[in-house]
């Protein structure tokens, strides 16, 4: 995915500027798509450049001139290409696992301390996501477009679900490294929770 495309995204849905997008991506896709002030204002240049978007300057009394951005007919056809457009297989690279990996070399300890150090994090992401879900659950009674609202829940859905298999793996990984039981099980058991 590309940020643009975000962009054009929450241009569609109203007119912001970039200071808006900013707290439009930290408040609902910073689960999976996270940005910076900095690469929003670059990817919104570039956009304008596009012809994508369109630029306006708002005046303030005692404060920098505000600019705010709409999406442009072009743009929003840019869009709909995009986003009728199948996506390639992605790259996902995971450092944390090249370190399990190659943890055969290491202490029992070190390796231990590893995955519990991994699993405490996850466990902070995991509670963050699911609380962001319990306040948009909780908000979705005075939700204008209940589609939008669906089709939002679905990403966080998908976070908590891989969060859940993540979490399950993990444990069944200390465990086994503190019995010493270095027999492989299969995935399914990080699905249903079945360890037999």
């Amino acid at each position: 995915m590309s940020l643009k495309h975000a962009v054009l995204g929450f241009l569609s849905y109203r007119p912001m500027s970039g200071y808006d997008l900013k707290k439009a991506f930290d408040s609902s896709v910073s689960h999976f798509w996270p940005a910076d002030q900095s690469q929003i204002y670059r990817t919104l240049s570039q956009l304008e450049a596009d012809g994508w978007v369109d630029r306006e300057t708002v005046e303030q009394a005692a404060r920098p001139d505000r600019h705010v951005y709409s999406i442009t007919e072009s743009g929003t056809e840019e869009l709909q290409a995009w986003l009728g457009t199948p996506l390639p297989p992605q790259d996902d690279r995971e450092p944390f696992l090249i370190q399990v990996f190659f943890s055969a070399n290491r202490d029992p300890q070190q390796v231990l301390a590893m995955l519990e150090h991994q699993r405490d994090q996850i466990r902070v992401q995991y509670a963050f996501y699911e609380q962001m879900f319990a306040d948009i659950q909780a908000g979705t009674g005075q939700a204008a477009d209940k589609q939008a609202v669906f089709y939002s829940m679905l990403t966080l859905e998908y976070v908590l679900a891989l969060g859940q298999g993540y979490l399950r793996w993990l444990d069944s990984a200390i465990d086994r490294v503190q019995r010493g039981d270095f027999t492989p099980r299969h995935p399914d058991m990080y699905v249903t929770g079945d360890e037999s």
